[in-house]
């Protein structure tokens, strides 16, 4: 029997990147990200409700980081991380992560930890087509975080592992990855003819959009369980509707 090297682990561990590299490669991802600019339809002047569901959530937010967040299993770290997933050009996830640092600042001084309050650093992710030249440029002035942009999908990993202490994600994840490939196909049961919704759709295109959600679910929970340190927070918030309707 033959021993195994290190140049064998080297290879195997080798292979292994290149099978998750393929595969990652082999899932395919439609950005279509909120229109940039700051002009008439631009998202930053057309996303009221989106804030009207940032400003709801808050209250919600507050009692999560209360009861939830884990923060002396941070301790004695100095940097507190969050990541705001879709983010889209602002202003509202400025408003969200205003909540979220009052929120985990206000925990920290109910236990008595003012003097341990740490730096915080703003992770802001959407699709590399985002306007991220329009994100920056209306970052608040007085912020007290530092911010990085980060592009890409977030049905895949986008941060390294156990390097986020907070997600956050408001109005995003309610866009699947693709549309279904079997609700554009006209040759296909679940051919939507067209139509980019499936509200009154026959049974087979209700079914391939949830087979869809669930893939899409499956991916971003993969992603951020490997993202989260121990301890840390998910917050999101989405629309949705009765099962029966």
């Amino acid at each position: 029997m033959t021993t195994p090297t290190i140049q064998d682990a080297i290879h195997r561990e080798t292979e292994r990147n290149k099978e998750m590299a393929a595969e990652n490669t082999s899932k395919v991802f439609e950005a279509h990200p909120m229109k940039g600019g700051d002009g008439p339809n631009s998202y930053t002047k057309n996303s009221i409700l989106q804030r009207a569901s940032v400003d709801a959530a808050k209250e919600f937010l507050n009692k999560a980081v209360a009861e939830k967040l884990d923060i002396k299993s941070f301790l004695p770290s100095k940097s507190f991380r969050i990541a705001d997933l879709g983010c889209s050009t602002g202003p509202n996830t400025f408003m969200a992560v205003g909540n979220i640092l009052e929120a985990v600042e206000s925990k920290y001084r109910s236990q008595g930890l003012n003097s341990q309050i740490p730096e915080f650093q703003v992770f802001f992710n959407d699709h590399a087509s985002n306007d991220f030249n329009m994100l920056f440029q209306s970052l608040p002035q007085n912020r007290q975080y530092h911010a990085a942009g980060v592009p890409g999908s977030f049905y895949k990993q986008v941060l390294p592992n156990a390097s986020i202490n907070f997600v956050y994600s408001s109005t995003a994840i309610q866009w699947l990855s693709r549309v279904p490939t079997a609700v554009a196909d006209s040759n296909s049961p679940a051919w939507n003819k067209g139509h980019i919704h499936y509200s009154n759709a026959t049974d087979e295109v209700i079914r391939a959009y949830e087979t869809q959600y669930s893939d899409d679910m499956e991916s971003f929970q993969q992603a951020r369980a490997q993202e989260i340190v121990y301890g840390g927070l998910i917050v999101l918030t989405f629309p949705g509707r009765h099962s029966d309707t």
